[in-house]
């Protein structure tokens, strides 16, 4: 079972030892289909519209503030509210976010390489550095760690569910998920 899901942020627990942990919100979604365990379904996210929006709300009888579709696992069995019966304490789940894009780095933040000394007037800084072979094989090695395309990536951490308020649809997770506050996810039973 999935569940669309959108990062508040971190925190801890109030008991000793404190535990870290990620605060999550449940989005409000309408399962519109079920086949065989896999839904079409829709949620609501920021203020996009067209025609095919538009047809999928009439389809399926929605308000029009759910303008979103995507297909997950649920335990429901026909249309309507999600069942969230299954998110309780103790349940290991696995939260997948995209990381916070970086654009183009470097290879000292992108892959924590040392740079050169700040000392006597080199032009090192926090370039790569050598990157071949003097004499064999005399070519750059594939997966050479080099500068490039850093973060804006799926991640999924594996988390334990502290707790899960249902009338608010506040889940606690132990541990961190990869993403920038307010961006959206996915959480399955594990």
């Amino acid at each position: 079972m999935e569940f669309i899901v959108e990062k508040i942020g971190m925190s801890r627990t109030v008991n000793v030892p404190s535990i870290p942990v990620t605060l999550v919100k449940v989005v409000d979604t309408k399962v519109c289909e079920v086949n065989d365990g896999k839904a079409i379904v829709a949620y609501s996210d920021g203020k996009k519209f067209n025609k095919a929006i538009e047809g999928q709300q009439k389809k399926y009888n929605l308000s029009k503030e759910f303008n979103r579709f995507a297909t997950i696992n649920v335990a429901n069995s026909e249309a309507g509210d999600i069942d969230t019966s299954a998110l309780e304490a103790g349940t290991v789940i696995k939260s997948t976010f995209k990381s916070k894009g970086r654009g183009f780095a470097g290879v000292v933040k992108r892959h924590n390489f040392a740079g050169g000394r700040a000392s006597h007037g080199h032009r090192m800084g926090r370039r790569t550095g050598s990157i071949g072979m003097c004499e064999w094989p005399g070519r750059v090695m594939p997966g050479q760690k080099m500068p490039g395309h850093y973060g804006n990536e799926n991640i999924t951490h594996k988390n334990e569910i502290v707790s899960f308020d249902a009338t608010t649809g506040i889940l606690v997770l132990k541990g961190s998920v990869a993403g920038a506050n307010g961006s959206l996810g996915k959480v399955r039973i594990a």
